[in-house]
This record gives C-alpha cells, structure tokens and sequence, in this order.
C-alpha cells in the first residue's frame, strides 16, 4: 500500500522548481553507477522541456556530492569534481548513491551517517549495484528487501541479516528507499523512478532520446 500511495502522489507534479537529485560521488565508485543515472535524469529534463516551452524551470537538478571538494577517481580512473560537499548542498528530493569498491566507504562514519540522514530528509534514497551495501551498513534498510549486483547478493545478506535479499531482479521499489542491481541496471531503475514522478510517457520518451532499451519492469 506505502509503494502504491506513492506512486500515485508523485506522477505528474506540477513543477516550478526543479527537483534536486544528488548522487554521491566516491574514490573507486563504479562509473556508470553514477553516470547512467546522471545521464537519465538530464534526459529526462531536456525531453520534458520540449513539452513545456512555457516553463522556464528545468525538472531535475542533478548535482554531485562527496565527503571533500577534491576530485574523486572513479573505479576505472576518471576523476569527477564534485559539485557539492556532504556538509553543504540543497536539500534533496532524491539521494542516490551507486556502487563499485565500496569497502573504504563502509569504515567512513561520516559517509553512512549522511546517507542515514537522507533516509530522514530526502523523499527517496535509491542505490546501485554495491551501493546497497553502504545503504545497509548505515541501517536504512532493516525490514526492507533489496537487491544488488548479482556477485554481492551474499555479501548483502551476511552484512544486516534483517535486509530481505532478492535476486534475479532489476530493481526492488520500496517506496522511500529503491534499490537496483548491478551497473546497467540503475539506468532502468532510474528511469522507473521518472515514470513514478511524471509518468510512463515521459520515461519512455527518454529511454528513446537515450536509444536505451529500457527494462520498464523489475
């Protein structure tokens, strides 16, 4: 009922300040994990904006977010300047934090402590792949079911025996808190999370301008 109650209140919201996405931004992260997602909610704002030549604010606000201003390495070696420190940025409507080596983040008290936090003040905290580990080592997800990349399912299970583990999906809605599998699997869940705040056009819409062949079902 909790999932279907917000469904229904966030489709197709009025807009007239965009929506501010932050997604954490870490040494070793997988790229995609952070990419893809950036990638679906910018879409999504351009095709949106194509519809509405009379609005002048955007629909999403895509920034990132790290513990430091310095530049992080991704797990392949690209560096990404933040936008926003942990301590300093807009509240958020969506927080989302992506995977890939993630053991360093779990010993970082002030990386689970922000994401706690977001459980508390963001509408929707949502994870890819490995980031479902961070998300369960801050205790956001006790009670829940989530998944992660297939490789890490055990790893998942083993850290906070309350998660309620699935595999074999791509991503598990569970109102306040989404999680997906791995890597790719965060752009379809992204984009189920477009099709949750302006319906399943405007997700299809951009799933096409991406030319991705979206898995609009977990």
């Amino acid at each position: 009922m909790l999932r279907r109650t917000l469904l229904a209140t966030d489709t197709h919201r009025p807009r007239t300040t965009p929506m501010n996405i932050g997604i954490l931004v870490f040494d070793d992260m997988e790229l995609l994990d952070m990419a893809g997602p950036y990638e679906v909610f910018t879409t999504a704002s351009r095709v949106w904006a194509r519809s509405q030549p009379a609005c002048s604010a955007a629909l999403f606000d895509v920034v990132t977010l790290a513990a430091t201003p310095a530049p992080v390495r991704a797990r392949a070696g690209l560096r990404v300047q933040p936008d926003f420190t942990l301590d300093a940025h807009p509240p958020l409507h969506y927080a989302l934090v992506p995977g890939g080596a993630v053991d360093a983040e779990l010993q970082r008290p002030d990386v689970l402590a922000w994401i706690a936090a977001q459980r508390r003040s963001a509408p929707v905290l949502a994870s890819v792949c490995t980031g479902a580990l961070l998300l369960s080592a801050a205790g956001v997800l006790d009670g829940l079911a989530a998944t992660t990349h297939w490789e890490d399912l055990a790893a998942l299970r083993a850290l906070r025996p309350a998660v309620r583990v699935r595999g074999g999906v791509r991503w598990v809605d569970e109102g306040a808190v989404v999680t997906s599998a791995g890597i790719s699997a965060g752009m379809d869940m992204s984009l189920h999370l477009v099709r949750r705040l302006h319906g399943h056009e405007l997700a299809a819409r951009t799933a096409r301008q991406m030319d991705h062949d979206w898995h609009d079902t977990p």
